[in-house]
């Protein structure tokens, strides 16, 4: 055992031990021998107490270098602790089993817990799929450092994408100790890509040509679009400057203004005249933005535009439709309405004239009836285009419709220049027109009002131009008529027959008077045209010159027509009832009555009043024949299959053709008067009659002549061939009983 030295007491003394003997008592054995007084079992108890002592040295001396070793290695754990939560990212730390040791502020500020609520927890508490984010964990550990782009759960619950990137801690022996993971919310950034992506497509594949430039106008980027709609590719685009599209070389596409528009307010939109690749021009609307930098300095100018070419055509003919009329090409009512107005308050200003005309032609319905609507269409248009070539060109001219026009002739120096142009245009209208190889001439009657004498306002001017020419018209001329005051009374007066003639029928004021139509071999009474009559209440009888035209204008025609026949046939039941020498009786249809019904309703009227088919007769004028010719064929079949008769009226007057007449059902032919009166001193005249009755006679037909009033005429006639007349010669139109008396007479 070893013996204690003074070390060992100073030793002794260090570790803090009690001694069971102090120097000064016991005193130190030397090397000489044992201490006097001294037994040796206290030393050999001493010696073991050194051993012992020594040994808790060596013990102390091991704890306070580990001791130093802990407080270095807390020391440093906390340095790294506090350079963690300094770090701004999320940073989380973990075993290799998933399990949370280290959680720093910027992982409590992302998902919400506290390092309490968190440390200890598995990191799977953190996923938003788990079946899918597992694997990837495990992948990790299998293959070291990874990257990945998962969705990950806050403590409130919300879903998020983060960007996490995981490495290995090692320890000291260098073996894998935990896992280190680096997580950033990359939702706001996911979904800037996802716009950028968006604005991407929406840029290649917009309908719009769009061009991106730089600060200088060069084209940096195109899309699709722009080289469907230009011709260019991107390629050829690139590096030039959007003047490639203007219509003219080193032409900026946009003005001074607008650019400078562009700078100040940062866009500007408008319409441009754009050129294409092949030369062809086009109208584009165009919108123009600038996009600037941090430092509000334009970086890039954005160009969008699109092709407007149907658009602006559509445009044009939603206006044409709109202000002119399709057929002319002339304003429309509402445009002239509209131009006039414009016209007047120039006039005003200027304290000059001005004039209102209103022109219609004369018996252009007749026409139409008699060549069909196409060749009719084309003498309205060639009227539209010579009434605009004699006039000047501030004056306007337009279409009302029909066979109606409308003149204005602002500033005019007074008013008998606007009679002059009046004078023109029935000159110009004078001349032949040539259409599908017919011949045309036309006339026309003019109203005439002056402005400021007549009127201050369209509407009044136009009225009175109106009245003006209806009072033109009556002369049965081509004319022109200035409004003069009384001629307001007249257009009264006529809008009250039209009123008084749609009561007339209620009233019973309407008769049939019959004039006889002779046979110029035996002299008997062969038939009698039925002649309507209007004895009015206040007015006593009025002309069918007067009230007829008033109802085929009205369309009162209807009505009136339907009376007729009905009475025609009633009035040949009466005659037939008293024994009366069988005739038959013509009535005259108008070109209004004349549709697909018409035979059945004709038909039934005979079949009421229990008539022979073939005691009525239906007179129809040429122009029926020519309107519609297929249907009116079919009509006109249908009556001479039921034995009605049917007589061609008026003839010589329209266009006679032997083709129309071979696919009729006619069994008469009337001469028109017109041809008859001059018989036999007129040679034209007289020479057409024998013509017309030479025609007749060769398709098998009779003929019948009207009008004749002097026994010359008569006896031309009979020598001509000619069957039967009727006119004032041998009797005037007899109301029913006169005429039964004369039929019993010269009949019995």
């Amino acid at each position: 055992m070893a013996i204690p030295t003074r070390d060992h007491t100073d030793l002794i003394d260090r570790l803090g031990l009690p001694l069971l003997y102090r120097e000064q008592k016991l005193g130190f054995i030397g090397v000489a021998g044992k201490p006097e007084g001294y037994d040796e079992e206290a030393i050999l108890r001493f010696s073991e107490l050194s051993s012992l002592l020594a040994g808790l040295l060596h013990v102390r001396h091991v704890y306070d270098e580990r001791v130093a070793s802990l407080a270095a290695s807390e020391s440093e754990v906390l340095r790294q602790k506090q350079m963690l939560n300094q770090i701004r990212d999320s940073v989380i730390t973990m075993d290799l089993d998933g399990y949370i040791n280290d959680w720093n502020h910027g992982a409590e500020q992302l998902f919400g817990y506290t390092p309490d609520e968190i440390i200890g927890k598995n990191i799977l508490m953190l996923y938003a799929d788990t079946h899918n984010d597992y694997p990837l964990f495990n992948a990790f550990l299998e293959y070291g450092s990874h990257e990945m782009t998962v969705r990950r759960r806050k403590k409130s619950g919300e879903l998020f994408w983060a960007s996490v990137s995981l490495s290995v801690a090692h320890d000291d022996a260098g073996n894998p100790c935990g896992l280190i993971g680096f997580i950033v919310d990359i939702s706001d950034r996911l979904a800037a890509e996802e716009t950028l992506t968006l604005h991407a497509r929406i840029f290649e594949h917009n309908t719009e040509a769009v061009i991106v430039t730089d600060s200088n106008l060069r084209i940096i980027s195109t899309n699709h679009a722009f080289s469907l709609v230009t011709g260019y590719s991107q390629d050829e685009a690139l590096g030039k400057t959007p003047e490639i599209l203007t219509n003219l070389p080193q032409t900026a596409f946009l003005t001074a203004q607008a650019h400078q528009q562009v700078n100040i307010d940062g866009q500007w939109s408008g319409e441009l005249q754009f050129r294409r690749k092949d030369g062809r021009t086009f109208p584009a609307s165009v919108s123009v933005n600038s996009v600037q930098g941090f430092h509000g300095t334009i970086r890039h100018y954005f160009l969008a535009f699109t092709d407007i070419t149907e658009r602006k055509e559509t445009e044009r003919q939603i206006y044409r439709l709109a202000y002119y009329d399709p057929l002319t090409g002339l304003p429309n009512r509402e445009h002239f309405y509209t131009l006039l107005e414009h016209a007047l308050s120039n006039v005003q200003r200027n304290r000059k004239y001005g004039a209102v005309l209103v022109l219609d032609l004369n018996r252009f319905k007749h026409i139409n009836d008699s060549i069909g609507r196409t060749p009719a269409n084309t003498i309205l248009c060639e009227v539209g285009r010579r009434l605009s070539s004699t006039l000047r060109a501030q004056d306007i001219v337009s279409r009302h419709g029909g066979d109606e026009f409308t003149i204005a002739l602002p500033e005019i120096a007074h008013r008998d220049h606007a009679g002059q142009v009046a004078q023109k245009i029935l000159a110009s209208l004078a001349e032949p027109f040539f259409v599908e190889q017919h011949e045309i001439m036309l006339s026309a009657s003019i109203g005439i009002s002056i402005y400021p004498d007549d009127g201050c306002d369209t509407e009044t001017l136009l009225k009175k131009a109106d009245v003006a020419m209806y009072r033109a018209k009556q002369t049965g001329s081509s004319a022109h008529l200035f409004y003069v005051q009384d001629m307001n009374q007249r257009s009264l007066d006529q809008l009250k027959l039209e009123g008084d003639l749609r009561r007339a029928i209620e009233r019973d004021e309407l008769e049939l008077h019959y004039q006889p139509q002779i046979d110029l071999a035996t002299g008997l009474i062969t038939g009698a045209e039925a002649l309507l009559r209007w004895h009015h209440h206040e007015q006593g009888d009025i002309s069918p010159a007067q009230f007829i035209p008033v109802a085929e204008e009205t369309g009162l025609i209807i009505p009136i027509g339907k009376w007729v026949i009905d009475a025609a046939c009633r009035q040949i039941r009466v005659w037939i009832d008293q024994g009366l020498p069988p005739i038959r009786i013509a009535v005259n249809l108008s070109t209004r009555q004349f549709s697909s019904g018409l035979p059945r309703a004709i038909l039934a009227v005979v079949e009421l009043h229990g008539i022979p088919n073939d005691s009525l007769e239906l007179e129809i004028t040429e122009s029926m024949l020519m309107h519609n010719t297929d249907a009116v064929v079919e009509m006109m079949q249908e009556f001479a299959d039921a034995g009605i008769l049917m007589a061609l009226d008026d003839f010589g007057t329209g266009f006679s053709s032997l083709s129309y007449l071979k696919r009729f059902p006619i069994n008469s032919l009337k001469i028109d008067q017109s041809f008859v009166r001059g018989i036999p001193v007129d040679l034209h005249d007289s020479a057409i009659a024998s013509a017309i009755i030479g025609m007749a006679k060769t398709l098998g037909l009779s003929v019948i002549a009207e009008g004749v009033e002097t026994s010359a005429q008569m006896d031309y006639l009979r020598n001509a061939g000619c069957d039967e007349i009727q006119g004032y010669y041998f009797s005037r139109p007899l109301p029913a009983s006169e005429f039964a008396a004369l039929l019993s007479k010269i009949n019995q």
